[in-house]
């Protein structure tokens, strides 16, 4: 078998590492406990967790134990990590809500109740902390010099940081220090705007209990272009199907640029390196069959074999001219509405398939949006009882989201 480290540098995951050498040479002759903290800052993970939890993957199946870590406590202060201004204060309650969330897809993917993968939160440890013996026997470890030096403190100086920031790499680093205590926890992995984070607590952990620990960043799911992917006209792509459906999921993949493809491939399937290359190299029209295979297996992955094949169907019937599809993304709207008359605008919003007001208003001037097959060319336009057949209305925005809009 090959060593699980060469295995996330061919797939393309690996940023930087703490002494790669050893680390490499770690994992390859003996399991190693390793974790990846996740704050809990909304509902629902998103397209680009992806990342972390692929490589969480590859590492458990070949026999290392993860310990997925919630961050309950640490998401009371917020990571100022590439913020231009302060995070928005979440109550306790919201980030409680929200870890549950985490937990409950995060048991998609792995067994948490045989202890072959482990799931911690760190509220645990962090609210019950006294404030001066943490100070004095965390807080003592750590350079304001170097803090100061750090690019997530130093972006921030001019515009303002507050303390509560500032304190975060403190209690992240003693995560660290408290995993590897509980359950001899060795590797700290993380994106690869957490390596300030992860330099901390290990060398939190190097120097309080004077044992070899490593620390390992990723690279974010970006396009060749280095746009975040994930990102649309409407917002956020969630691994939640109530926020984003697996149709709209699927989609997103399937329309990614040629010149992603491969590179999504590998970090986002568990197809073999051989197979990815070779999806990857196809040209022309034939990219497309590329793009489907990762729609699909993607999907699957996150939504199940059924939701992949049902937003598998749907979007064939509408671009190999099928027609309409009964799990194409739907709407109920109050039928009042249409009788008293709804702008294009209003109904762009309330459909997701514009963020604003003014985003709709650019679409419709472009001439990317059509209620059926007729084009919509005016940002007046206003929708009515009369543009529905049999009490449905198609939308389209591009050449290849549709919405269907129906009467409640």
């Amino acid at each position: 078998m090959a060593n699980v480290f060469d295995v996330l540098e061919e797939r393309g995951f690996i940023e930087q590492s703490t002494h790669p050498d050893e680390l490499r040479e770690l994992l390859g002759k003996e399991s190693v406990t390793f974790y990846i903290g996740f704050d809990a800052t909304a509902s629902s993970l998103t397209m680009g967790h992806l990342i972390p939890i692929m490589s969480m993957l590859h590492l458990y199946k070949a026999g290392h134990r993860p310990i997925f870590l919630l961050g309950g406590g640490t998401t009371m202060i917020g990571d100022p990590s590439g913020k231009s201004e302060m995070r928005q204060m979440l109550t306790p309650e919201t980030i409680a809500a929200n870890a549950e969330s985490f937990r409950e897809q995060f048991s998609r993917f792995v067994n948490f109740d045989d202890g072959s993968a482990i799931l911690e939160n760190n509220a645990n440890w962090l609210l019950d902390l006294n404030f001066m013996e943490f100070m004095r026997d965390v807080g003592r470890h750590f350079s304001v010099n170097r803090m100061l030096a750090m690019e997530a403190y130093k972006s921030r100086l001019d515009a303002g940081l507050t303390f509560l920031e500032f304190s975060y790499i403190l209690t992240q680093s003693y995560d660290f220090l408290e995993l590897y205590r509980r359950h001899n926890c060795r590797l700290q992995m993380g994106g690869s705007d957490q390596w300030s984070n992860i330099l901390g607590g290990y060398e939190l952990v190097r120097k309080v209990e004077e044992e070899p620990v490593f620390g390992l960043t990723l690279k974010l799911l970006t396009t060749s272009a280095g746009h975040k992917m994930g990102k649309t006209e409407a917002g956020t792509i969630w691994l939640d199907a109530e926020r984003t459906s697996p149709y709209e999921f699927y989609q997103y993949l399937r329309n990614i640029d040629d010149a992603d493809v491969e590179r999504t491939l590998a970090l986002l399937t568990f197809l073999p390196m051989e197979e990815v290359r070779r999806l990857g190299a196809l040209e022309g029209s034939e990219i497309n069959r590329a793009k489907e295979v990762l729609a699909f297996e993607v999907t699957k992955f996150v939504h199940g074999e059924e939701e992949a094949n049902r937003a598998q169907a749907t979007a064939r019937a509408l671009f190999g001219g099928g027609g309409v599809d009964e799990n194409m993304p739907s709407t109920a709207l109050d039928k009042e509405a249409f009788v008293q008359g709804m702008d294009i605008l209003t109904l762009l919003t309330e459909l997701g398939l514009a963020s604003s007001r003014s985003e709709g208003r650019r679409l419709v001037q472009q001439g990317g949006i059509a209620l059926g097959d007729e084009r919509v060319g005016e940002i007046e336009r206003v929708i009515t009882i009369d543009d529905f057949d049999n009490g449905e209305l198609i939308v389209r925005k591009g050449k290849k989201v549709y919405h269907r809009v129906l009467w409640s």
